[in-house]
């Protein structure tokens, strides 16, 4: 039995997919705000200020490894109704916000630890969903772009894991924007249009980042608004990156003279 901690975005189902296809049996958690997984068996709302409820239903269960994924979104801590085991563990919590969103999750893998429950990654089960290092489009990064994508790359590298931003873009080897609590598409959505495709999306994940938790995902959406900017392509990290809608990205690229980089 795998516990599944369920946010937005279609991850979590391409993870029930796969559970389901290996005849895996699961628990989920549903930390989504609209109840998304109701629809599931053993599916429970919940909210982390009731750790005493999702450990019971853990253990109930016979249950000792867990998966993070799709976008979760971090409720106020003043809005959360505490149970016993709650208010016993909520100090940490609040600490960590301080740090920044990551920090949430490193704190809650830390507690779920000490009650002898495993977090996995969240690709654990779909590993088809990342790409090992290569160029996968017609189109490739010329050597000025290689450049380009560097510089973009060491920028990414100057945030420390505990800070929210996965992702930036460069364009006439100047960064021009880079992501905010908001997230990527907010990003792009502000970015000027140009006729001609130049410069890259950039998304990889944080130095130093605990890869079982929040792998940076970009889905067709992301790739079409590039598009529509005129980007010339998006660079992600070797197994590392969630890629959603994998063929319908490479096949839309293609058609729109666009590259998928992995470094």
């Amino acid at each position: 039995m795998i516990g599944l901690f369920l946010g937005n975005n279609n991850l979590p189902l391409e993870i029930i997919k796969s559970l389901k296809k290996k005849k895996i049996k699961f628990l989920i958690f549903d930390l989504t705000k609209e109840k998304k997984f109701k629809k599931f068996k053993n599916t429970f709302s919940v909210n982390i200020g009731q750790f005493g409820k999702i450990i019971n239903l853990i253990k109930e269960n016979k249950c000792n490894k867990v998966i993070f994924a799709g976008n979760i979104v971090k409720p106020r801590i003043s809005s959360l109704k505490l149970d016993f085991k709650g208010l016993y563990y909520i100090p940490r919590i609040i600490k960590a916000s301080k740090l920044g969103d990551a920090a949430i999750l490193i704190e809650l893998i830390k507690i779920l630890r000490e009650n002898k429950i495993k977090v996995l990654s969240s690709n654990k089960f779909n590993p088809e969903l990342t790409l090992s290092s290569g160029n996968y489009t017609k189109i490739k990064p010329n050597k000025f772009d290689l450049i380009e994508i560097k510089k973009g790359v060491n920028f990414l590298n100057k945030f420390n894991f505990y800070n929210h931003t996965q992702a930036a873009v460069i364009r006439n080897n100047k960064i021009i924007t880079y992501e905010k609590k908001s997230g990527t598409q907010s990003m792009l959505t502000n970015i000027k249009k140009t006729k001609n495709k130049n410069g890259f999306l950039i998304k990889l994940p944080k130095r130093k980042q605990d890869l079982r938790v929040d792998l940076p995902t970009i889905g067709f959406d992301t790739v079409k608004k590039c598009n529509q900017i005129g980007l010339k392509g998006i660079v992600l990290k070797n197994n590392q990156n969630i890629i959603l809608d994998k063929k319908k990205i490479i096949k839309f690229s293609n058609k729109n003279n666009m590259t998928l980089y992995i470094i």
